[in-house]
Parts: C-alpha cells; sequence; structure tokens
C-alpha cells in the first residue's frame, strides 16, 4: 500500500464481522489484516486467529513473541487501518474486593482473649517456679 492518503479505515464493527475461516480480518496495532489466506500455514492452527477476531489482538500477537520474519510478512495480509475510537479501551484486570481471609477461621475475641491469658499463664507458672524453688 504505497500511499498514505489511500489507506481504508475500517471500524471495529466492520472488522468484526470478517470472523470466520473463510473470511477471517484480525487488528494488530492498529492495522487491519485479511488472514483467510494464512489460516491453514498458521503453526498455531486456525482456531488461534479465529479467537483473536471480533477485537484488538495486538496483545494475543505480541505475548506470543513472533519472529522477524512473521512480521515481514504481515504486509502482505494488510488491508487498512482501525478506526481506534470504536476499539473500545483494554481496562487493566482488578481482583474483585475480598473479606480478608482468617486462615484458621478463628474469631477475632478468641485471639485476643489468648494474647492476655498466655502471657498471664506464663507469668503465673514463672512466678509459681519462683515461690516453689525459694521455699525448698
Amino acid at each position: 500500500m504505497g500511499g498514505d492518503d489511500n489507506k481504508v479505515v475500517f471500524t471495529l464493527a466492520q472488522v468484526a464481522e470478517h470472523n470466520h475461516a473463510k473470511d477471517c480480518w484480525l487488528i494488530i496495532g492498529g492495522k487491519v489484516y485479511d488472514v483467510t489466506r494464512f489460516m491453514e500455514d498458521h503453526p498455531g492452527g486456525d482456531e488461534v486467529l479465529l479467537s483473536a477476531t471480533g477485537k484488538d489482538a495486538t496483545d494475543d500477537f505480541e505475548d506470543v513473541g513472533h519472529s522477524t520474519s512473521a512480521r515481514a510478512m504481515m504486509d502482505e495480509y494488510l488491508v487498512g487501518d482501525v478506526d481506534m475510537a470504536t476499539v473500545p479501551l483494554k481496562q487493566k484486570y482488578t481482583p474483585p474486593k475480598q473479606p480478608q481471609y482468617n486462615q484458621d477461621k478463628t474469631s477475632e475475641f478468641i485471639i485476643k482473649l489468648l494474647q492476655f491469658l498466655v502471657p498471664l499463664a506464663i507469668l503465673g507458672l514463672a512466678v509459681g517456679i519462683r515461690f516453689y524453688t525459694k521455699s525448698a
């Protein structure tokens, strides 16, 4: 595609229509690729490509770690650009808030009671031993 002025710009909805084995388009790095001819030759199989349709597949593509020759092949499948305003922003996953988990399932009252009674018992034992050894 020689001139930048003649590039076709697609919306996400337009690209998402091409989501089956006989017509498969992907969005990678803001560009739209028609990978239909490459489906059978893809080392990961056609399921991998089909699972990346209808969304921005940039992260999927980058996570695999494609070779420079694979990246060079992309030019022959380029059909245009995507209007990034139609692609939803990625949101960072935040796990849902969960109540603090107490592994031993002991209530806080018992823990506080033991924090008071155990040192008291040790002190009582020490006084008892001291009293017993002094009188003997």
